[in-house]
C-alpha cells in the first residue's frame, strides 16, 4: 500500500467547510500497483487535492482514493493507463477500515516445516525452513528445487506450511507400527500351523496297483 498522506475520516479543505471523500478506482487486475503509482506520479506533478491513495493486500482490481471531491478524484485518475474509472458511491473509512488496518494473526511456522511460497518473486516455489525470527517477521528457508540449497529470507506472510516435521514423525511411526503388527501376524500363523505336521495320505497301495477307490470302468 502507497499512502500520500495517511487517511483521515473528515479532513478538512482549504476553505475549512468541507471533508474529504473516499472514492473506489477500477483498474485492470493483477495492474493494481502500476495504477497506483502512475496516479501518485500525476498527483505529486500537479499538486492535485488528493490526500491518500491505498491498495489494500488481496484487493484486486480496485484502488482506493481520498480526495477532497470528485473533480479532484477524476484528474488525479483520468485517461491514465490500467485505470478503467471511478465508481459512483463513495465510502466511508469505518467500512474499509478491517482491510487498511488488518488485525495481526499469529503465525505458526517452525524450524523444518515444509512450507509454499505464496509471494513472489519466489511464488508456488516449495521451501524447507531453516531459522525463523518472529520478531523481524522473517523466515529464512532453502528452496526445494534447488540444486545447491541458498538461504532464502522471506517474510512470515509470504509462506504458509503446507507439512510438519512432526507430522511427518507420526506418520512414520505409523507406519513402523503397521509393519510390527504385519510382522506379528505372520509369526502367529507360522506357530498355528507348522510345516511338516500334515497327516500322511494313501494313494491306494504301496506299489500303486490296487484302485484307492472311486470308479471303475465295469461300473459304467
Amino acid at each position: 500500500m502507497e499512502e500520500i498522506q495517511t487517511p483521515n475520516e473528515a479532513t478538512e479543505n482549504d476553505e475549512g467547510s468541507s471533508t474529504s471523500h473516499i472514492f473506489i478506482i477500477k483498474v485492470t487486475t493483477n495492474k493494481e500497483d502500476r495504477a497506483l503509482e502512475l496516479i501518485s506520479d500525476k498527483v505529486h506533478k500537479k499538486d492535485l487535492g488528493i490526500h491518500s491513495l491505498a491498495r489494500p493486500h488481496g484487493l484486486r482490481g480496485y484502488i482506493f482514493l481520498e480526495a477532497n471531491d470528485r473533480d479532484s478524484a477524476e484528474d488525479a485518475a483520468y485517461n491514465l493507463p490500467y485505470v478503467k474509472g471511478i465508481i459512483g458511491k463513495t465510502v466511508s473509512y469505518e467500512e474499509i477500515k478491517n482491510m487498511l488496518e488488518p488485525v495481526m494473526e499469529e503465525i505458526n511456522i517452525e524450524k523444518g516445516d515444509i512450507v509454499e511460497i505464496i509471494g513472489e518473486p519466489f511464488k508456488k516455489e516449495k521451501a524447507k525452513v531453516i531459522r525463523v525470527d518472529k520478531g523481524k517477521g522473517e523466515a529464512v528457508v532453502t528452496l526445494l528445487a534447488a540444486v545447491v540449497p541458498i538461504p532464502v529470507t522471506v517474510k512470515l506472510d509470504n509462506v504458509k506450511v503446507i507439512r510438519r516435521e512432526k507430522e511427518e514423525d507420526e506418520e512414520d511411526d505409523d507406519s513402523d507400527d503397521n509393519n510390527d503388527l504385519g510382522k506379528r501376524s505372520e509369526e502367529k500363523m507360522k506357530d498355528d500351523t507348522p510345516l511338516g505336521d500334515a497327516p500322511n495320505i494313501s494313494l491306494g497301495g504301496d506299489d500303486f496297483d490296487q484302485p484307492s477307490g472311486g470308479l471303475v470302468p465295469d461300473d459304467y
